[in-house]
């Protein structure tokens, strides 16, 4: 099976239960505050390894992140290209609302200082495999030119979403784009599902695109042009913060297997439902066994 590596962020993230989310001048008290392991690339990275993919993560913390290495270790992630540096680790403040719905302030830290070295082994651990990177770590663009040069495909989860990086990052290199309904509104300038779909394939003719769409599951466009929809599974909301990380872990682990699409989401789609019942980020992801 081929490999897949993420260069990807590594972040603690401090969760606070509230009734609501904080408002413009409000002081409000928490009902509850944890200290966890999180970053999109932590929880991707987790979720693949999880759902037994051969994977690599590649990143950086500061002398404060070492619980983020160990608990990638401790998940089966191969963690030799976890380079420490003198600049703290990212870290996320997350609020989590009575109806499971987060909001979150992020500190990229360490994750905006990976140098070009760093990235070099990246991408030499993804030859003959997949990369996968975020929106959450420096030098993307660069990333992107890179891997294509070598003829590394890239599968990009554009979130958090920036209108400026959309202008500038040379998306028509990917591979893969994974976005929900609020990226790709912004990447393709049009909100109606098969329209994001349609915009997206005729910009990006090479690129898959897998669109998430929350409560209504997810799509894609079929070899036919016509946009397949992937139906949610049932589950209780208790914490929506790693659902999409956890979709994405399972979809590559799919495909890595050899699963079509459809089949590669219909499998991330269980995994995530099983997430959004628990509380917390990483420690949400299912094991590949839960979903038997």
């Amino acid at each position: 099976m081929k490999k897949i590596v993420c260069l990807g962020s590594l972040n603690l993230d401090h969760v606070y239960r509230v009734d609501h989310f904080v408002r413009p001048g409000e002081t409000l008290s928490s009902a509850g505050y944890s200290v966890g392991c999180g970053g999109k690339g932590l929880n991707q990275s987790i979720a693949l390894a999880r759902a037994g993919a051969p994977v690599m993560h590649a990143g950086k913390i500061g002398r404060d992140g070492g619980m983020l290495r160990d608990m990638l270790e401790k998940a089966g992630v191969d963690v030799s290209l976890v380079a420490e540096g003198e600049t703290p680790t990212g870290h996320a403040v997350i609020q989590v609302d009575a109806k499971g719905e987060n909001a979150i302030l992020l500190y990229g830290g360490a994750n905006r200082e990976i140098s070009e070295t760093e990235i070099d082994s990246a991408l030499d651990a993804a030859e003959g495999g997949i990369l996968l990177l975020q929106n959450e770590i420096n030098s993307i663009d660069q990333v992107f030119r890179r891997a294509h040069d070598r003829g590394i495909p890239v599968a990009f989860n554009f979130a958090p979403f920036d209108p400026e990086d959309a202008a500038r990052l040379p998306l028509e290199l990917l591979s893969y784009l994974i976005v929900n309904e609020i990226e790709g509104a912004g990447v393709a300038g049009v909100e109606n599902p098969e329209a994001i779909l349609a915009t997206l394939k005729s910009n990006y003719p090479h690129c898959r695109v897998i669109l998430t769409l929350g409560k209504a599951g997810s799509a894609f466009l079929g070899d036919d042009g016509t946009m397949v929809t992937i139906p949610p599974f049932p589950a209780e909301v208790v914490d929506t913060t790693s659902a999409g990380d956890t979709f994405i872990g399972y979809l590559f682990a799919g495909l890595l297997e050899g699963m079509a699409l459809k089949e590669a989401m219909e499998l991330a789609t269980r995994a995530s439902a099983i997430t959004v019942s628990r509380p917390g980020a990483a420690e949400s992801i299912p094991f590949r066994r839960e979903l038997a």
